[in-house]
């Protein structure tokens, strides 16, 4: 197989941290407020053919038995590399053996050429056995070489078998993904008709999870603002993740199919995780998603809730403005000196550690709704409720 040498640009990660989350965002409210009406739908189909056609899971999503085929063909490459690979590994300790026997002759020419220059400046026995000790190493040399090159030829011929069949399987699964391209919305069709044929199944549903944060029911404007500002930031970094499914897709294809491995997708995805757990933050509070022990705080009422969320907000909010503080720091001295990562791709690192002060402060401002909210439940607490998620009840 051909080997990929593609490096992700810069501009395009940053570009696509930004354009990505916006089109999936769009297509998701899109699909909520009209859904499909159709069992399986033709462009997951034509999803799943450009992500995992390879695999056949176009055809196992239209419940097609020839998936089994495109498995087959996809082992039978990685198997194929794997003898591609280590028919490289044998050509290539065959041309270094071949370099070491040429410099072994060069260097017995230059011993044969000076013992020679000595024999003719005054013969001796010693000179004469050093002249037939330097023409036997060269003649061994000589004889060694002739060896060597067959053997780099041999392995050479196995190496280029070996990468013509893996070729030669590509270019068959690549011809299946590409026929599948036109039969697709075919298959789709039919798999439609069988669906409907069948009784429709009840899926699972969990309410708690369905429901969606409910802004309306936030007790003042403030929160209303807040709440509303989190919940877009948490689920505009939320589809973060379905990025790191395309570029470990590629990583896989290209170290395991390609031989191939990139030198920038697990970095930009570790840094992506980083930024996405930073900016998630405000989120996670609003939906009292954090890990805490509440064992005892859960049997007390509201209002005794609220007094105990009041005096533990100190702890809070000096942990919050110490990150914001020392976040700032660390980007304002990253963009100054324009800092890069010690890897191959060097992408920038103040974007990245902007997400610390960001999302230091969307963590503040959340928490400083919050503590709005539970002051007013301590006061009033039949005027204001402490639900931090803030889901209708029933």
């Amino acid at each position: 197989m051909p080997e990929l040498s593609f490096v992700l640009p810069h501009w395009l990660y940053w570009s696509g941290l930004v354009v990505f989350p916006l089109i999936a965002w769009f297509l998701y409210r899109r699909n909520v407020q009209s859904p499909a009406a159709e069992p399986v739908s033709l462009s997951l189909g034509y999803f799943l053919l450009l992500t995992g056609g390879f695999l056949g899971v176009h055809r196992l999503f239209v419940k097609s038995r020839w998936a089994f085929a495109f498995i087959v063909v996809f082992v039978a490459i990685l198997a194929v590399n794997v003898e591609t690979r280590l028919a490289r590994e044998a050509e290539s300790e065959a041309s270094n053996a071949l370099k070491l026997v040429e410099m072994k002759i060069a260097r017995g020419e230059r011993a044969v050429a000076k013992a020679e220059k000595r024999l003719a400046e005054r013969d001796s026995e010693r000179r004469r056995q050093k002249l037939a000790e330097a023409r036997n190493n060269r003649d061994s040399a000589g004889s060694e070489l002739a060896e060597r090159q067959q053997l780099l030829a041999k392995a050479g011929e196995e190496s280029g078998w070996w990468h013509n069949i893996a070729r030669g399987l590509g270019l068959l699964l690549l011809a299946g993904i590409l026929i599948d391209a036109f039969l697709l919305p075919g298959m789709v069709r039919r798999c439609n008709i069988a669906e409907r044929e069948k009784a429709p199944a009840e899926g699972f549903h969990c309410p708690a999870v369905e429901q969606e944060h409910d802004d309306s029911r936030e007790p003042f404007a403030f929160n209303r603002a807040i709440s509303r500002l989190n919940g877009f930031a948490g689920e505009f970094v939320a589809y973060w993740s379905v990025i790191a499914v395309f570029v470990y897709y590629y990583e896989v294809i290209a170290r395991y199919v390609f031989n191939s491995p990139t030198n920038w997708a697990h970095e930009a995805m570790f840094l992506m995780f980083g930024m996405q757990y930073l900016i998630a933050g405000g989120f996670c509070l609003r939906e009292n998603a954090h890990v805490r022990v509440d064992v005892i705080y859960s049997h007390f009422s509201k209002r005794t809730q609220a007094i105990m969320d009041i005096v533990t907000s100190i702890f809070f909010l000096i942990f919050v403005i110490a990150l914001l503080v020392t976040g700032w720091i660390f980007f304002n001295d990253a963009m100054q000196s324009m800092e890069v990562s010690n890897s191959e791709w060097h992408i920038q690192y103040w974007p990245i550690k902007f997400a610390l002060p960001l999302g230091a402060a969307l963590l503040l401002v959340q928490g400083i709704a919050n503590l709005v909210k539970d002051i007013a439940v301590a006061l009033h607490p039949e005027t204001a409720e402490l639900d931090n998620i803030v889901r209708p009840e029933g």
